[in-house]
């Protein structure tokens, strides 16, 4: 059979800037184009030129400055046609014009004057960017949601010190995850509505509780119960309960939640905290009116699953069973060691958290202690691993794994390549700002990997039944590539170290 040829075109263009999502969504439009095998359309950071050598281009010098056009083409194909379609998919859309359109504001500060008191602004620049563009927020008397990841820690208690003293609400940097008065904002899940509050120093861990108490709320509906549903989730930036932030945005949140005649109960999620930031929340929250439930993740704490299970029983309700399929896809652990790859930071420590209780220490590049660290670019070990691919080293000029899952699923195939692997461990997140049809790139990863042998491939898929996505339709497709799917991340990492146990 004969290979059919190709040729390589690749060109800087210095000094063009679009985002990474924008980026992302041309690079997948010139690929369907006639002639274009491959297609990646990126800023030249560290990170996207590794995966750009990885894929076999040859980029000359550049900067994180400048625009990186590859395209891997047909031998026949012609790189004109295909470079103007990567030109007709940069053009951003404009409004259409008339009498009755209405021209957009052209800086973020006559989009401020526009707006009315009290609103909320949603930054989503480049980090570098985000903390002029959030003061400005703040000063015109408004919340502001940082979307934008790689603010600086000292930038962001300056943000949230100046905040606390106009009574405003900073939720972020890094802040992927918001509800508010039932409308999400960033990456939310659609759940049902009620009147517990959240307060998430986590965006996945936020969303994991948003799906396991809307499943438990669908359970109770069908018994005829109803009590379970969210009407606030408050993102803070998983930095908010550190040492160094002392829970500035925490306080705010605890302080307008305890105000609220709609809210009966607030739960505060976070990554693991700085103990005596931990200690003073918990003195605090005892002083409120609403009552506090603290899911705050750490060393001999409850996992978020169980923490929704303490939820439900102040509210007076018996936790559901929490779904899992496919579990007739998992055979035993085909090697000793376990691999988790997360999109997902909390989700990662909270798995990183319960297997190190059952195996040990464990590799990660956000470690529980820094001489357990991998380095970007060595992120296999012969060692048990955990990485989350959200983390701030490895989204620098491109999308959230949750948008772009690339570099994790290139990470699952070498996994998967390594003898020593016995279990992969995952996460799929959904709602709203996630990829449309992650199941659809994720599930044939799934499959590759377990080609030559069956790895068990252990999946937590966090959403609900109202998400874009389609929980029904997401789970189907990865148990129909070989996956166990389970709703709780505890109860999937429970299962992967039941496997791995056994194996050893």
């Amino acid at each position: 059979m004969t290979t059919p040829r190709m040729k390589d075109h690749v060109e800087l263009r210095s000094g063009a800037y679009a985002d990474s999502v924008t980026l992302l969504q041309v690079s997948r439009a010139v690929q369907a184009a006639p002639g274009v095998v491959t297609a990646q359309v990126a800023m030249a950071t560290g990170l996207n030129l590794e995966v750009l050598a990885g894929m076999g281009f040859d980029v000359p010098d550049s900067s994180p400055n400048d625009m990186v056009v590859a395209l891997r083409l047909d031998d026949d194909a012609d790189v004109a046609t295909a470079l103007a379609a990567v030109d007709a998919a940069l053009v951003p859309t404009r409004p259409t014009s008339g009498a009755s359109a209405v021209a957009p504001p052209r800086t973020t500060a006559s989009a401020l004057r526009r707006s009315g008191a009290g609103a909320v602004v949603l930054v989503s620049v480049p980090g570098a960017s985000a903390t002029v563009e959030a003061m400005d927020a703040i000063e015109a008397g408004h919340d502001v949601m940082i979307f934008s990841d790689n603010v600086p820690v000292a930038e962001e208690v300056a943000l949230k010190t100046y905040a606390a003293e106009r009574g405003a609400l900073v939720m972020g940097p890094d802040c992927g995850t918001a509800v508010i008065d039932g409308v999400g904002l960033g990456f939310a899940n659609t759940v049902r509505p009620g009147r517990i509050a959240l307060v998430a120093a986590s965006g996945t861990g936020c969303q994991q509780l948003l799906a396991l108490l809307h499943h438990a709320g669908d359970a109770l509906a069908g018994q005829g119960r109803d009590g379970v549903g969210v009407r606030h989730a408050l993102g803070v930036g998983g930095r908010d309960l550190s040492a160094a932030v002392g829970g500035l945005a925490t306080r705010e949140a605890l302080r307008r939640l305890d105000t609220d005649p709609d809210v009966d109960l607030v739960v505060v999620v976070s990554k693991p905290p700085a103990p005596e930031v931990a200690d003073a929340l918990a003195r605090e929250a005892e002083a409120l009116d609403t009552p506090v439930e603290l899911g705050l993740l750490g060393r001999g704490q409850r996992d978020l699953t169980a923490v929704a299970e303490a939820v439900l029983d102040r509210l007076g309700h018996t936790a559901p069973e929490w779904p899992v399929h496919g579990a007739d896809n998992t055979g035993p652990a085909t090697g000793p060691l376990l691999r988790g790859l997360f999109v997902g930071g909390t989700l990662c420590d909270e798995s990183m958290l319960m297997a190190t209780e059952a195996l040990g220490p464990i590799r990660s590049n956000i470690p529980l202690s820094g001489d357990l660290a991998l380095v970007p670019d060595e992120l296999l070990v012969d060692d048990h691993t955990m990485v989350d691919f959200g983390d701030d080293a490895l989204t620098q000029g491109r999308a959230h794994p949750m948008i772009d899952p690339t570099l994790r699923n290139d990470q699952l195939a070498r996994a998967a390549a390594d003898p020593a692997t016995g279990v992969i461990l995952l996460d799929l997140v959904l709602g709203h700002g996630a990829e449309p049809d992650p199941a659809a790139l994720l599930a044939p990863a799934i499959s590759a990997a377990r080609k030559d042998r069956p790895i068990p491939v252990i999946v937590s898929l966090v959403g609900t039944d109202l998400d874009p996505q389609g929980l029904s339709a997401q789970r189907e497709a990865l148990v129909a590539a070989g996956a166990e799917v389970h709703l709780s991340n505890a109860a999937a990492t429970r299962r992967a170290l039941e496997l791995i146990g056994a194996f050893q």
